[in-house]
């Protein structure tokens, strides 16, 4: 499978990071630091849709300008 490289565009009613590629809204579900990117397509490709349906694993993402967490506090 190709690699994908999702481009941050904001954070969704539930200060979850949207993501884009190729017209395609992307939304990491889980973004704590310390856990893998849980990345599912938005809804409608709305940017407040709600999560839909995941991407494969298999697939390789990259970020620009790189992963947005929620981090500790």
């Amino acid at each position: 499978m190709d690699p994908i490289t999702l481009e941050f565009i904001g954070r969704d009613k539930c200060d979850r990071p949207v993501y884009k590629h190729d017209g395609r809204l992307y939304v990491d579900t889980d973004p704590r630091q310390h856990v893998a990117p849980k990345l599912c397509t938005k809804y409608g490709n709305t940017f407040y849709g709600e999560p839909d349906t995941p991407i494969d694993p298999e697939i390789q993402v990259s970020f620009i300008p790189h992963r947005i967490t929620w981090g500790v506090k």
